[in-house]
């Protein structure tokens, strides 16, 4: 009977432990945004222990694909059940993660070509100072990451090389890398009268991760090399040419990186089986290791 006693107590402190250590998610925050001229969302994932605690914690950003909004990661890549299991078994710091929307009026992360709706400017200006004084972030550059899927993967690419000074780290999945080629690139968007050579000069050397590099000041690549940068995709992604480029294009100009080609396509079952290792990849850059 005593035996019974005990296996039932280690029991219920087990499931408690499994409770206290799932964290929560919350879907309906907002920020003003007087730069987009409205309210933004997001979602946050809050790990166990925050409302129990004064402790300021890292911060991941994690950025959604096209077509989905905030709750992506939220929904299809159960990010409150992965991120709480990678925390508890201690592969991963406890961090919070914010997942914003760049889908709602325009869809995407960078300004718009015609300067009309600046979503990046956004992002930097508006969005990172309102989680830092919302919430216990530590807001030290080593305790700053950010990942992302398909287009969430391209801003994270470029929202790092624009500012590498920003973040720790970076984990850029099945990633849209760019334009690759000025030609392409000019035939698809010169088809809108509106926007001038100049423009579109100007936006492609902004969103070319080889004109990026090749303009980089020995300081800006300095700062590039010193981003740890995780690049995974799955070798039947149709995005997998671009990433194998990138690849390529770090080693010859020695910026450090992980690269991963796993068996794997487009889709969330890639993405979620990511998704810990992002976490345990970004965790190296908020730890003494």
């Amino acid at each position: 009977m005593k035996k019974q006693i005990n296996l039932l107590v280690m029991a219920l402190a087990i499931a408690a432990t499994s409770f206290a250590q799932k964290g929560q998610v919350l879907e309906t925050p907002t920020v003003k945004s007087d730069i987009l001229g409205m309210e933004r969302k997001y979602a946050v994932y809050l790990p166990d222990g925050y409302n129990e605690s004064d402790q300021s914690y890292p911060v991941l950003y994690l950025l959604h694909g096209s077509g989905d909004d905030h709750t992506g990661w939220v929904q299809f890549g159960q990010v409150e059940h992965i991120a709480g299991k990678t925390i508890a078994e201690g592969k991963a710091a406890r961090m919070i993660i914010v997942m914003p929307d760049a889908n709602t009026a325009r869809r995407g992360y960078f300004n718009d070509i015609k300067g009309d709706f600046n979503y990046e400017d956004f992002f930097f200006k508006e969005l990172i100072p309102h989680i830092e004084k919302t919430y216990r972030v530590r807001s030290e550059r080593r305790y700053r990451a950010i990942a992302g899927l398909s287009m969430g993967g391209g801003g994270t690419i470029f929202y790092t090389l624009h500012q590498p000074g920003m973040f720790a780290a970076a984990a850029p999945l099945s990633a849209s890398t760019g334009n690759w080629d000025i030609g392409q690139f000019k035939a698809r968007i010169s088809q809108d009268t509106q926007i001038s050579n100049q423009q579109i000069d100007t936006y492609y050397k902004k969103h070319s991760v080889e004109e990026i590099i090749k303009a980089a000041s020995e300081d800006q690549l300095k700062q590039i090399k010193q981003v740890r940068w995780y690049i995974s995709c799955g070798d039947d992604d149709f995005l997998y040419e671009g990433n194998a480029k990138m690849h390529i294009l770090f080693k010859k100009n020695e910026i450090p990186h992980e690269y991963r080609v796993k068996d794997g396509a487009h889709t969330w079952t890639y993405w979620r089986m990511e998704l810990p290792l992002v976490m345990e990849f970004v965790s190296k850059s908020f730890t003494q290791y």
